[in-house]
Parts: structure tokens; sequence; C-alpha cells
């Protein structure tokens, strides 16, 4: 087992839930999407995984380092820092003071860049890239930090197909090797590819990949399959 969570409740005000009496398990190494609408919770419940919020109420157990990619909205372009560093940024806990990365943390972080095919962009300006590159290097930098569980917050919106489908691929193929909890409203691109899906609107709803249909993979909730699947 690598997440638990049992009747776990939060709110911000300790009035109005933002999440209620949500309960799941994952295990080792599955791939677990997670979708709903906006202000349903989902960003929330991440952040309470990362221990940066307590829960109101239940229990929440994660197991193993916990490697986290955020969504980039907007960041100085001109700011004087190169793709590498910003991968050892990942690697702080071996952070020797002005600049002094060890030798096994830069080894770490070239792994990282390689993993995702940007090894040779390992010195270029981090404010020159591309939408999908500075992705996938937020990805190198989760994956620089070694953990075993990668969070992924919407990692990959206003990303261009092809590098969509260069993402998705690279994040398929770690299956099994790392335990990943991805927020994304790609489902139609890789939902079949996940073993469990997370519906988050306060509560929580189950989904295997056989049961999201077109309407789940455009953003809209199919109120029939929800109502049933919360009768259940």
């Amino acid at each position: 087992m690598t997440i638990a969570v049992q009747d776990l409740s939060f709110s911000y005000d300790k009035k109005t839930p933002v999440l209620e009496e949500i309960e799941f398990r994952i295990e080792n190494g599955q791939f677990i999407g997670v979708f709903g609408p906006n202000g349903g919770g989902k960003t929330t419940l991440l952040m309470l995984l990362l221990g940066l919020l307590n829960p109101t109420k239940g229990k929440l157990i994660a197991q193993g380092r916990i490697g986290y990619v955020p969504q980039v909205r907007r960041f100085d372009r001109q700011f004087p820092i190169s793709v590498l560093e910003v991968v050892l940024q990942g690697c702080l806990a071996d952070y020797r003071g002005w600049g002094n990365f060890s030798a096994e943390a830069k080894k770490r972080a070239f792994e990282a860049l390689e993993k995702v095919g940007l090894a040779d962009k390992a010195r270029a300006p981090f404010g020159t890239l591309s939408g999908g590159q500075i992705q996938r290097t937020l990805i190198a930098r989760a994956l620089a930090s070694n953990p075993e569980i990668l969070l992924l917050d919407e990692a990959t919106v206003g990303i261009d197909p092809e590098a969509l489908s260069e993402i998705f691929k690279f994040l398929i193929s770690l299956k099994g090797e790392l335990t990943v909890l991805m927020v994304t409203h790609e489902l139609q691109v890789i939902g079949r590819e996940m073993d469990q899906l997370f519906c988050i609107d306060r509560t929580l709803t189950l989904y295997s990949p056989e049961q999201i249909c077109q309407h789940f993979a455009l953003g809209l909730y199919h109120p029939k399959l929800m109502q049933g699947k919360k009768n259940d």
C-alpha cells in the first residue's frame, strides 16, 4: 500500500466542507486519474497528500517520498535560471550552499532530464522553452528527488497535442515503477491507460477506465451514471 485515505473531510473555514467523507486506497505502482469540476476539491486533495494542509476529520497515510508537478500559469521568462538549475531544485535535500550540489545530485538531475527527453536543453535558459518543454522540465525536477509517489496537478493544461502525447507516453511508462496520481481533464487521451479514476466534487466517485464515456472525456459529467454510482 502506498496511499490510504479514510473518512477524510476538509474545510478552510471549519464550516463549509471542501472535501467530505473521502475514502480510497492506492497500491504501489498504480496510475490514478483525478478529474472533476472546477472548485470540486482536486487541488485541495493534493495539498493534503503533500502534507501542506491537515484534514479537518479522518485519516491520511502516504507512504514514500513524494514528487509534485504543478500547473505553470505565469512566470518571469527573463529570470536568469537554466533548465538544469530548475531540475536541481528537486535535489535541495543534498544542497551544500553556494551552489555546490553534490555530484550525485547533479547526476540525478541529468538522468531525470534524459528520461523526459531534454538532456540537450540542460544549459538552455528556462524562459526560452516551449510549454511542453517547461512541463517536462518540472516533471524532471520532481523525478530528481527520487520519488516513490508522483503527484501532477493539471500539469498538461495549454500544451500542444504533440507535446501532450510525449508527456503521456512518458507517464504511462512509469506504471509499476512509481505511484502516479494525476489531475487531468484529458481523459479522452489517457483515461484508458489508468488503473482507477477519481471524480472529485466535494465527495469522491470511483470509476474504472471502462466506465469513462466521451461525455466524461470532454469534461461533461454524466448525471445518470454519477447518480447510479453514488447510490450503489
